[in-house]
């Protein structure tokens, strides 16, 4: 057990002391949990046996552990006082995931999860009611750890013919999800290696995902005892044509193979094997990459959808601001002459899309750096900063009063980069201007997914790195494409009118869509630092980014008043800084996001009485599959804060009176997955939907088993009204 969760966990205890409960039937409420015990039956026959469990719900963010809690933590435990002739088995562990603390990796559960039981009674119990009578231990998390205890129990009669009710509820959902042994015919075999381990089912099937948890095992070696395997490391995944690899890291600590490695061998959240097999000494070659014609013709499709997408891009609210003052551009160089304009014009056009590529570029690296690592990310993944809002925030609406006439730096703030004189007396941006305004172009593209490129990009990222960056290529091509076809273009150039005095008016006018923006990031600013469950958490940071915004004014002023000047420019730039720096150094972790879908979360989301708004509860996998064993179909609503196309889809389809009345009348159970803040459990659940950002849709049929049915980007009330009827057939 690790020093620091000994110093975190007594740290927490203080705040909960004694033991709850009186040994009745019930919940029990405790810090950032409710424990109860429950039943699949209320009787259990002479001979026969019943399944109890422990069940645990915890608040949103707080997680307790599965029976190896990785690098630090504890399991539930129950102690049993039970009748004579009466006995309980172990607690059985449901399918675990991967809960990553900084450079720290647990194995656990979030939302809500029961430990099946199987209680037996001996032929010889006589008739009546007993009582089973728990003493419960649990260690709950979240950024802090608080230890608790319950006295809990739970009532059943012995009576002959009684037999298990069928599985229901959140313990029959528990039930479902725990891991099966290896089905006939496939094979499980380790071989360890210097630095990892390889790990090999073959079962007929092709795998592309799978995850290892092992079973608490100490290693004797000649230093004493060390853990088998590194839990914080990446585990690398290799599909197979008839399986699945995963390579898992070696301990650095283990300086001899152990003789067996057993575990739980995850495939997806609701398959898992319990495995085990011998160690046998050696290395594997990494598997050669998929080739052929299934895998390019995928690559190739996946390609053209991001290309298609990209120029889709431009359209989206959050990028066409950008590509209309690129317009006004080649206005202001359409008088100058014509051999000069092509030329000029081409070279803005490619300096603008170089920096549109770069600015991907670095995304993908970005991502795939952290994919290597084990951290799952997105789409839109540094809109989940706080501190990058701020200053996104703070650019556009310094560029807005720019637009708006309070001092000139050309027509945008990327005119920063450099201007010069193209004609006589006819100013022009910069080529470091164009190139800094197709940076800002995908800067402010990431809130944005257009249609199709969801599928695209979610392809992109389970790809090699060379398949990848040419989906990401494509996709930064089809957003340039626009402005780069008219800057190569003269003839189309001369359809637009002539510079003059309209000009200034459309600046003014442009500047109102960008305070707009401002307005919206600032929201969205105060929802990424909301304290958790404050009514009204948030107004004060809103204030400080406004308050950033006053300065910003103050330093267009000094340019505006004294255009021109050196000393202008400095106390701009001291004025930048010190803005900047207000809501900067206030920025907290956004690990404390009051998320927007936790204030309707408490109670199942059972249909409600017509004309009544329909609730949202908070997504997670066990709520999930609840829902499903519970015979109710699922309408997931994968969303963010800053998600400009998620606001729309919501207010514009989801919460039609249409769409609700469907949705009640299937009996459908509707989740919001708020990825406003990085949340790994609903990065993870994108990916295996094959998507990497939002908006993204997901219906789940009520029927086990059935794949989910993934709704475009754009919706209608249409497609909706016919994706729910379809699935809840």
């Amino acid at each position: 057990m690790l020093a620091v969760f000994g110093v975190v966990a007594s740290t927490g205890a203080r705040a909960q002391i004694g033991v709850l409960g009186d040994g009745g039937p019930g919940p029990v409420r405790a810090l950032h949990l409710t424990a109860e015990m429950v039943s699949l039956g209320p009787a259990i026959a002479p001979g026969g046996t019943q399944t109890v469990g422990l069940a645990l719900t915890m608040e949103p963010h707080w997680h307790v552990y599965w029976t190896n809690p990785g690098d630090s933590g504890e399991p539930p435990r129950i102690v049993w006082k039970l009748p004579t002739g009466i006995t309980a088995g172990p607690m059985q562990f449901p399918i675990p995931r991967r809960l990553p603390l900084g450079p720290l990796m647990d194995f656990g559960y979030e939302g809500q999860v029961a430990f099946p039981v199987t209680i037996s009674a001996a032929p010889t119990v006589k008739p009546g009611p007993v009582h089973l009578d728990a003493q419960v231990r649990w260690l709950v998390c979240a950024q802090v750890c608080i230890p608790g205890k319950a006295h809990l129990g739970i009532d059943l009669t012995v009576r002959p013919g009684a037999a298990q009710a069928a599985r229901a509820g959140a313990l029959g959902a528990a039930m479902a999800l725990l891991p099966k042994p290896l089905p006939a015919g496939a094979k499980f075999s380790i071989i360890g290696g210097a630095r990892q381990f390889a790990l090999t089912l073959i079962d007929g099937r092709g795998q592309t995902n799978a995850e290892f948890y092992p079973f608490i095992q100490s290693t004797a070696d000649a230093q004493g005892e060390a853990d088998a395997i590194a839990d914080a490391a990446a585990q690398q995944v290799e599909p197979l044509r008839d399986g699945v690899r995963v390579r898992v890291e070696r301990s650095p600590d283990l300086t001899v193979l152990p003789a067996t490695l057993a575990g739980v061998f995850k495939l997806s959240d609701t398959e898992a094997y319990e495995v085990s097999a011998p160690v046998v000494a050696g290395e594997v070659a990494p598997a050669a990459p998929q080739t052929g014609p299934t895998a390019a013709a995928a690559a190739i499709g996946a390609i053209g959808l991001a290309f298609l997408g990209g120029i889709i891009l431009n359209l989206m609210p959050c990028v066409f601001p950008v590509l209309f003052l690129k317009g006004l551009t080649l206005v202001q160089t359409a008088g100058a002459g014509a051999a000069r304009e092509r030329i000029s014009m081409r070279w803005h056009g490619l300096a603008y899309a170089l920096g549109i590529l770069l600015a991907f570029w670095a995304i993908v690296a970005v991502l795939l750096a952290l994919r290597a690592t084990g951290t799952h990310a997105g789409w839109g993944f540094q809109l989940q900063s706080p501190a990058f809002i701020a200053v996104l925030a703070s650019l556009i609406f310094f560029l807005a009063l720019s637009l708006a006439g309070q001092f000139e730096i050309g027509l945008s703030l990327t005119s920063l980069g450099g201007a010069v004189v193209d004609g006589p007396g006819a100013k022009q941006q910069g080529y470091a201007g164009s190139f800094l305004t197709g940076v800002l172009a995908t800067v402010v593209a990431t809130p944005c997914t257009a249609p199709l490129m969801g599928a695209a990009i979610g392809f992109a990222l389970t790809q090699t790195a060379g398949v990848a960056f040419a989906i990401f290529t494509a996709l930064a091509l089809g957003l340039a494409a626009p402005f780069l076809l008219l800057s190569f273009q003269p003839a189309w150039t001369r359809v637009l009118p002539r510079p003059g005095a309209w000009m200034e008016v459309l600046k003014q006018i442009a500047a109102v869509p960008l305070f707009a923006t401002s307005i919206w990031l600032a929201w969205v600013y105060g929802q990424l630092l909301s304290s958790n469950g404050v009514a009204g958490a948030g107004i004060d940071q809103i204030a400080l980014l406004l308050a950033c915004f006053l300065v910003l004014a103050i330093a267009g002023w000094a340019l505006g008043r004294w255009p021109a000047k050196g000393a202008s420019r400095i106390a701009a730039l001291v004025l930048i800084a010190l803005g900047l720096a207000i809501p900067l150094s206030q920025a907290r972790s956004a690990a404390r996001i009051a998320a927007v879908a936790q204030t309707n979360a408490a109670t199942a989301n059972a249909a409600t009485a017509d004309g009544a708004r329909i609730m949202w509860q908070p997504y997670s996998e066990q709520a999930l599959d609840a829902a499903r064993a519970a015979g109710h179909p699922v309408f997931i609503d994968f969303t963010a804060a800053w998600c400009l196309s998620c606001q729309f889809n919501e207010r514009a389809v989801l919460r039609s009176a249409e769409v609700e009345s469907a949705l009640r009348k299937g009996g459908m159970a509707t989740m919001k997955a708020d990825w406003t803040d990085s949340d790994p459990a609903i990065t993870q659940k994108l990916a295996s939907l094959g998507r990497a950002g939002v908006p993204t849709y997901a219906i789940y049929p009520a029927a086990a088993g059935s794949a989910a049915d993934v709704l475009p980007e754009l919706l209608t009330k249409g497609l909706v009204l016919a994706a729910i009827a379809r699935d809840t057939k």
